[in-house]
């Protein structure tokens, strides 16, 4: 497909930040094919991959790799040729945006620091597209990207978010993944609902919904389970019960003006805690009225 040349406006200097296909190679703007192919240099985390996206639209362009184990060494000497030479640099990942758990951010910071212009050309992200097709609640959402290899940082990242009040998405391997789901199970509530999108927008694109069991029963019944990317989507955490030290507070402020018993039901009817675990805690107080 042919862009018109001059059909859109290309700066200097300036970092484009370029979103790329994460399946289908359709899916990618017509402004980011034009910048791709007007700019002075395009950065890439894998340029093999990258290569192929440019031979497919007929674009030939200087590739230059960066990537998490050269980025932050060359950032500056990148940022001081941009500016030198009035450059229009391009920066893509492997697929998806840039900077989206994938490399970029030392490059970012660099150039805003040196008073380069920044511009994103927006397009394919795999975690805003597990969102949508997720079924789970969408106008607030805070993504973790991807859990620490190790097992236990796994398991404390995870209890560290286990009770967040919005939608939670993750980015997992398929080595990794059935783990993910295991701590999943054992560290959220058992009965959250999650989604897991395995090969967004590729053939064999799945999603995957339940319980993190149910959802690690189908994946180990899939004989295409362990392969392939994964975004995992789970849904918000339930409004918290209200804390011990809160339903304290509560005891101590009526204990003057209530007997005991009068004063656990209307804490337990108030607050939505369980009457037994209001009358516990009402047991360390003494002072209630007769």
């Amino acid at each position: 497909m042919q862009i018109p040349a001059g059909s859109v406006p290309i700066e200097r200097p300036c970092l484009y930040l370029v979103a790329t296909p994460i399946g289908q190679l359709a899916d990618i703007s017509l402004r980011a094919l034009a910048v791709l192919d007007a700019c002075d240099l395009v950065l890439a985390e894998d340029t093999r991959m990258t290569r192929r996206l440019l031979d497919h639209y007929v674009i030939a362009n200087t590739l230059n790799a960066v990537h998490d184990h050269n980025e932050r060494d060359v950032a500056a000497r990148l940022v001081t040729r941009i500016a030198r030479d009035s450059l229009a640099v391009a920066l893509v990942s492997d697929a998806g945006t840039p900077l989206v758990s994938d490399p970029g951010y030392p490059l970012v910071r660099a150039a805003i620091a040196a008073g380069l212009t920044v511009r994103a050309v927006p397009g394919a992200c795999a975690a805003l597209a597990a969102l949508c097709v997720a079924g789970l609640p969408s106008n607030r959402f805070a993504f973790e990207g991807f859990l620490p290899h190790k097992d236990a940082a796994a398991r404390s990242a995870l209890a560290a978010v286990a009770d967040e009040a919005r939608t939670l998405i993750l980015y997992e391997s398929p080595r990794r993944v059935r783990r993910t789901l295991q701590l999943i199970a054992e560290i959220v509530e058992a009965s959250r609902e999650i989604c897991v999108a395995r090969e967004l927008t590729k053939l064999h694109e799945t999603h995957y919904r339940g319980t993190a069991s149910e959802v690690l029963a189908m994946l180990e019944a899939d004989p295409f389970g362990a392969t392939g990317e994964f975004v995992i989507v789970i849904a918000p955490a339930t409004p918290h019960e209200a804390e011990d030290g809160q339903v304290e507070s509560w005891l101590r402020a009526l204990a003057p003006h209530l007997p005991r018993s009068r004063a656990v039901e209307v804490i337990s009817s108030v607050l939505a805690r369980p009457r037994n675990d209001v009358y516990r805690l009402a047991l360390g107080i003494d002072d209630f009225a007769r």
